[in-house]
């Protein structure tokens, strides 16, 4: 699969998120902002993701898949952070 459209499956399955999709032909990593992870654990927030995308990862089209999900004010924190890193 291309990185254009596991990002176009998320942003499909979760109107409105921000989707950030990297990788390289066989290993991806999604970074998804959303308000609709308001409220929700870690594994709740990576589930819905997951649903946007489960038919390529259950065909195999797409496998070893890293999800980051955050609500807007959990990514200004994680990312405010990573900006010291290095």
């Amino acid at each position: 699969m291309e990185i254009n459209e596991i990002q176009s499956l998320i942003e499909a399955g979760l109107p409105g998120a921000q989707v950030t999709v990297t990788g390289d032909g066989s290993h991806f990593q999604a970074v998804v902002i959303s308000d609709i992870f308001e409220g929700k654990s870690l594994v709740a927030k990576q589930k819905m993701v997951y649903a946007t995308v489960n038919e390529h990862i259950t065909s195999g089209e797409l496998h070893a898949f890293t999800i980051k999900a955050h609500t807007p004010a959990e990514w200004e924190k994680v990312s405010k952070l990573q900006v010291g890193v290095g």
